[in-house]
Order: C-alpha cells, then structure tokens, then sequence
C-alpha cells in the first residue's frame, strides 16, 4: 500500500511516520508513505499558498492551485485513481471501521487543510470524501493524517507480528480491550488476576470475554447495540445491568 501526505509542514508527519513501528514497516517496505509539500507547487512569485477569503472574516484561505497541482503531480498516470481524503472537522468520523476500508485499498491522498481552510472548489474537483477525528478544531490536518496513516498501517500484513494483535484490540470486533498486565505479578499491593496466572487458555479466554463486555458496558455502553454478542454474552451483560 502507499499512503501520499499533502502538508505544508512535511517534517511534522515524518517526524512522526519515521519511528517505532510504522517506522520500520517503512524501511521493510510493507508500506510506502511519501510526504508532499503543497508549497513546492505554489505558481505565486512569492512562494504564497494562502489568501484573504471573498466575503471577508478571519484568517487566511488555501489557495486551489497548489493544492490541485500538487494532487495532479502525486497521483501522475496511475491508471487507477487513488482515494483523495480531506482532513476536516467538517468530515465523518474516523473510527476503526474505516480503518479497515482503507487498509483494504492499494492507495491513499490524505490532504492536510491549515489556517481557515482550503478553497472549496478544489475539494468538489479532487476530493472523494473528508474524514474528521472529532468534533473539535486542529490548527492543521496534519495531526490527523498521521493518526489515519498509523491507523491504516498497522492493518496491513506483515506490519504487527500477527494479526491477532489488533484483532483483540478495542473496536476491532466492535467492543472495548479486556484489560492487560505484565511483569511484576504484585505491585504496590495490587495483583494480576489469578487466572492470567493459571496457564488455563479456555479459562483466560472466557475472563477476557467477560472483561472486555464489562468494561464496554461501563465505558461506551452504547457500542453494545451494534456489537456481535452470543446468547453467552446477553447473559452476562444481563448481569452487569442488576
């Protein structure tokens, strides 16, 4: 897969991108992400990529030619177009499930905005769709594009050790994480449950099950009305709910 990033501020997504575990997915070429700067493709003699907004109001606008320029000479004659994401608080929000559509796909644009914004009409010619984290404001996309980026990545084969590791995740199979614990098995007084200790995996599994449908319950209950749950699991959050 490749992941292409359309910033003003390139260094602030490789900074990020370059370490750790999509770091070394890079380097073992599992996955390609390559970091674009906008401004390179600015036409303005002053290296400009910003305007006032028609209407007037605050800040400043993204101007479309960059923009358009840069997404034109990224996809170049790739036979298959690309998505093209906007990063905007205006968007859907990103959640696991759209993770894994994207992690499916062979390549990727995210678009990072800055200041006010970016010129309209180059989001109703070259974007597909625009992802949001949340419902609050960033100063750019950037922060974002690399919590897609990281998202995506760690899908793809070979990236994590196993792809049982994220599918034991949070939100993968549509609840919360069991809790996890390590080395020392006492600390501060406190103990890792009995069970973790036992070597008994049906025993474990069942804790984790059980744990995972708790903690869903008490933290985002709300995830349970769409959540795959066996006759097993309605009992047991019956239970909880005395």
């Amino acid at each position: 897969m490749k992941i292409d990033i359309l910033t003003l501020f390139p260094e602030m997504c490789e900074g990020f991108l370059g370490d750790s575990i999509i770091g070394r997915a890079r380097k073992e070429n599992k996955v390609q992400i390559a970091c674009h700067n906008i401004r390179d493709y600015t036409l303005d003699k002053h290296n400009r990529v910003d305007d006032a907004p028609y209407g007037g109001g605050m800040g400043m606008i993204m101007s479309a030619q960059p923009i358009n320029d840069c997404i034109k000479a990224v996809i170049g004659d790739d036979a298959q177009k690309p998505r093209v994401i906007y990063l905007s608080p205006k968007g859907k929000t990103f959640d696991q499930k759209k993770a894994i559509e994207l992690s499916k796909l062979d390549r990727i644009v995210l678009l990072c905005g800055h200041y006010e914004g970016v010129d309209e009409r180059v989001l109703e010619k070259c974007v597909d769709e625009e992802i949001s984290l949340g419902d609050f404001v960033l100063t750019g996309g950037e922060i974002a594009a690399v919590a897609v980026a990281d998202a995506v990545c760690r899908l793809l084969p070979g990236v994590l050790s196993d792809d049982i590791c994220f599918e034991d995740e949070s939100h993968f199979n549509g609840l919360l994480e069991y809790p996890q614990y390590t080395r020392p098995a006492e600390w501060e007084g406190m103990q890792v449950p009995e069970v973790l200790l036992s070597g008994h995996h049906l025993n474990i599994e069942k804790w984790r099950r059980e744990k995972s449908l708790e903690t869903t319950f008490k933290k985002r209950p709300e995830m349970l009305e769409t959540a795959n749950l066996d006759k097993k699991d309605k009992e047991f959050i019956k239970k909880l709910s005395k």
